[in-house]
């Protein structure tokens, strides 16, 4: 919301200055965004004249003009067609900084002849988009008359308006809150009433009045339609406005300084005699247009739309042709030109969620719709009616017939009844009675004062419903400079024990997997529907009742589908090497133990193309981060089970797997990701991803200290030896390696799986395993013999699993 501050004056009579005015309505509440100062912008420019004018030796179409300014005679190159002796324009000096051109004006030659300074265009001013030479100015201006004065330019104030204040989307109503806060007083003028000379002819019908519960009208005959006057487009176009002519500029007038919405039809455009005002239909079937078809309608910003059944639409001809969206935009067919004669002036009261709910759907943007949407005056209808009378009848002159209403406003806010000693209870200010009934009155509160007080809302003011809210509106006009600064109590910290062994392995977590180049994702605790079934969930019990958008409609019981989603869209936007985790909540119920803290991860591998294939497999590389997090948080991995085939569906059958402590604890779920989920969720590629519950990890064990053991070294060099086993092709090489490392415990520091065989040589149903066991000898160096009984341990170890050494 843009507004100037002779536009204010208007209505507040004050003599602060434009920073003044902008810290108190800072201080009122209303959140000042902008303070534009034009005549800052056009200080170093002023008013001159050309002496004389003659063609520039070196070049034709350059004129070299001895120029009166302010600074005396200057000789400037001008290169406009229009540059002549006698003529009055704008003077730039040497040093000033041009905004239509974004340049610091410099003393240098052009074409040999030096140009002390620069005669300007509107455009290079930035007072037109664009110019045809420099400006011409009036002969009886002074030279040396600032260029900010010639041409009007004043201050702007740009602000936010919260939507529970349409009020404030007019001046008149930014005036009466800084009149309540003492700035000045308010001078809003009277609107008076406009009496009409003949009968309204044109009749309303409301045939939807949940949508449009009143409608005032009245015609104007005679008007003669053309450009506004200067001091309108003036104001206009100080908000960033542009003036069309004199009857639309009229109503954006009117919407600006009194929050009050209208619009005017060319009488001569309307078909038939009567306003129907209805929720959009579908065709009854007409010459080339088949029933049933939703009906159109072209619009003033010349885009087709169809409304819907919960839309309201104006329309004529027996309420079959549209010719607006009500509290939206109106109709091409019957807009003001300036051939306009007689036209139809409308003032209604559209419902706020209907125009709201229109402009979403159809994506438009208007200051009706916006005004529309947050609330304007109910009973603003018939002043702003007659009001645009009065202007229409100044600026366009004709005969304006009596108002015709049709429908009735809705009520006005009910009553609160306040306890004033309430007031300062809430907001901690110390103030007397007197002082709470003036504030409420200089906002437009009728306050009768009894035990408690009653106070009646003004119609403007429909978001007040409590105490609460009215106390807010003393404390913000009282000032919330003047708020006591009471310090809060200090806390007690806990002396020790600051995180408990949950929050302790999520900070370790989170650390360890961004140590390992993982990208941390803090995406919805919610997902839609669908995502959850996918992943097991998908519960009634677990549907929102008033979700943020549709597709975040449920709770989530993973958070694997939205890293599958984030992964997609990073992969959509160019970074398809994703490897992203989140560590969040997930919900198996309603219950409040249903709720478990899982860690997960997705990668969506992308690796360069190499000419050897040699590649990592993405899913080994997710199993070695898996194993590594887990040892961050005290998980003993040597006792860890690792079964395949048993992974939940989500989970590819071949490339998956879990890791349990027994069949009933399981930890961590880990693998490629199921084609057909990830279809579902449109991502593109193969993923794998593991999945943990943080509640379902075992306790670490306890040391005897706090410090930590100290490193054990063997002085002695390691060695190592390969065994080579057949085994069952069901038996997993984990298990084969493990137990391994289990036949001497003292000796054995590692047991690595390096090759897996099937093939030639290698019986039927069965599978060659290379492990290569790392023995580091801890007393002296091991003799043959002794590596010799190691060696026969690690077979007979082997061979508890079916495994034979392979001869």
């Amino acid at each position: 919301m843009k507004f100037t501050l002779s536009w204010l004056k208007e209505h507040l009579r004050t003599d602060r200055a434009i920073g003044q005015i902008a810290e108190a309505m800072t201080m009122a509440g209303l959140e000042v965004e902008d303070v534009s100062d034009p005549t800052s912008r056009l200080a170093p420019f002023t008013v001159a004249r050309i002496v004389s004018a003659e063609r520039h030796p070196n070049a034709d179409r350059l004129q070299v003009c001895q120029v009166e300014t302010v600074d005396g005679m200057k000789e400037i190159v001008c290169g406009a067609p229009n540059a002549r002796a006698g003529l009055t324009t704008i003077y730039a000096p040497i040093g000033a900084w041009v905004p239509g051109l974004g340049v610091t004006l410099v003393e240098k030659p052009v074409r040999g002849v030096v140009s002390n300074g620069m005669l300007c265009s509107a455009s290079e001013l930035e007072l037109a988009d664009e110019s045809d030479g420099i400006l011409e100015l009036a002969d009886d201006l002074r030279v040396g008359t600032p260029a900010a004065e010639v041409f009007g330019a004043e201050p702007v104030i740009d602000f936010e308006v919260t939507p529970n204040r349409p009020d404030w989307l007019g001046v008149a109503g930014i005036a009466r809150d800084l009149a309540a806060a003492g700035v000045g007083d308010l001078i809003t003028p009277d609107i008076g009433t406009v009496p009409g000379g003949f009968p309204c002819p044109v009749s309303i019908r409301l045939e939807a009045p949940d949508l449009c519960p009143v409608f005032a009208g009245r015609v104007i005959r005679g008007v003669r339609n053309g450009p506004s006057p200067s001091w309108l487009q003036d104001r206009l176009r100080a908000i960033g406005l542009r003036p069309i002519n004199a009857l639309v500029d009229v109503t954006n007038l009117i919407s600006y300084d009194r929050a009050r919405p209208l619009h005017v039809y060319d009488l001569a455009k309307l078909v038939g005699t009567e306003i129907v005002v209805r929720g959009g239909q579908a065709s009854a079937g007409a010459e080339g247009i088949a029933a049933g078809t939703p009906e159109h309608l072209i619009a003033l910003d010349g885009k087709t739309y169809a409304p819907t059944p919960a839309m309201c639409v104006i329309a004529d001809a027996a309420g079959e042709r549209p010719i607006g969206l009500g509290g939206v935009m109106g109709g091409e067919s019957t807009g003001c030109s300036e051939e306009t004669v007689d036209v139809f002036v409308e003032s209604a009261w559209f419902d706020p969620i209907s125009a709201a709910q229109t402009g979403r759907a159809l994506g438009i943007t208007s200051d009706a719709q916006y005004r529309f949407a947050r609330g304007v005056d109910p009973q603003s209808v018939v002043p702003g009616l007659e009001l645009a009378t009065r202007l229409i009848q100044e600026l366009c002159g004709g005969d304006a017939s009596e108002v015709t209403v049709a429908g009735q406003a809705p009520a006005p806010p009910s009553p609160v009844r306040l306890d004033p000693t309430r007031v300062n209870r809430l907001t901690g200010l110390n103030l007397d009675d007197d002082r709470i009934g003036a504030i409420l009155g200089a906002l437009g509160f009728r306050v009768e004062r009894g035990s408690p007080w009653t106070v009646t809302p003004p119609s403007w003011r429909r978001d007040v419903e409590g105490p609460a809210d009215l106390a807010e509106e003393v404390a913000r006009i009282a000032g919330y400079d003047a708020l006591p600064a009471t310090p809060l109590p200090e806390v007690t910290q806990a002396a020790s024990g600051v995180l408990d062994l949950r929050q302790s392995r999520i900070r370790a977590a989170r650390r360890s997997l961004a140590a390992m180049r993982w990208s941390e994702a803090v995406t919805w605790s919610f997902t839609s529907r669908a995502n959850a079934i996918l992943f097991g969930g998908g519960d009634e019990r677990l549907l929102l009742d008033n979700p943020i958008a549709s597709e975040l409609d449920c709770m989530r019981p993973s958070i694997l589908p939205n890293l599958i989603e984030a992964a997609a869209r990073n992969a959509a936007r160019g970074f398809a090497d994703a490897a992203l985790f989140e560590i969040g909540p997930v919900y198996a119920g309603d219950q409040p133990g249903d709720q478990r803290t899982a860690i997960s991860g997705v990668v969506a591998p992308h690796a360069p193309r190499r000419w050897d294939g040699a590649n990592e497999d993405a899913l080994f590389a997710l199993k070695g981060d898996l194993m590594a997090l887990l040892e961050t948080l005290g998980v003993a991995t040597g006792a860890l089970q690792l079964v395949q085939g048993q992974n939940r569906p989500w989970w590819h059958p071949g490339r998956s797997a879990r890791l349990q402590l027994g069949p009933k604890n399981v930890v961590a779920e880990f693998g490629a990701l199921h084609p057909s989920v990830l279809k579902a969720l449109d991502a593109e590629g193969s993923m794998v991803g593991f999945e943990l519950i943080v509640e379902a990890l075992p306790q670490p064990k306890k040391r005897a200290g706090k410090a930590r053991p100290r490193l054990d070294l063997s002085p002695l060099m390691p060695l190592s030896r390969d065994f080579a086993f057949v085994v069952d092709a069901s038996t997993p090489a984990g298990d084969l390696a493990r137990a391994v490392a289990g036949a001497d415990k003292a000796l054995i520091a590692e047991a690595r799986v390096f090759d897996v065989y099937e093939g030639p040589g290698v019986t039927e149903g069965k599978k060659s395993v290379a492990v290569e066991v790392l023995i580091q000898p801890r007393e002296a160096t091991l003799t043959d013999a002794d590596i010799e009984t190691l060696s026969q341990r690690v077979v007979q170890a082997a061979g508890k699993l079916g495994a034979a050494l392979r001869t």
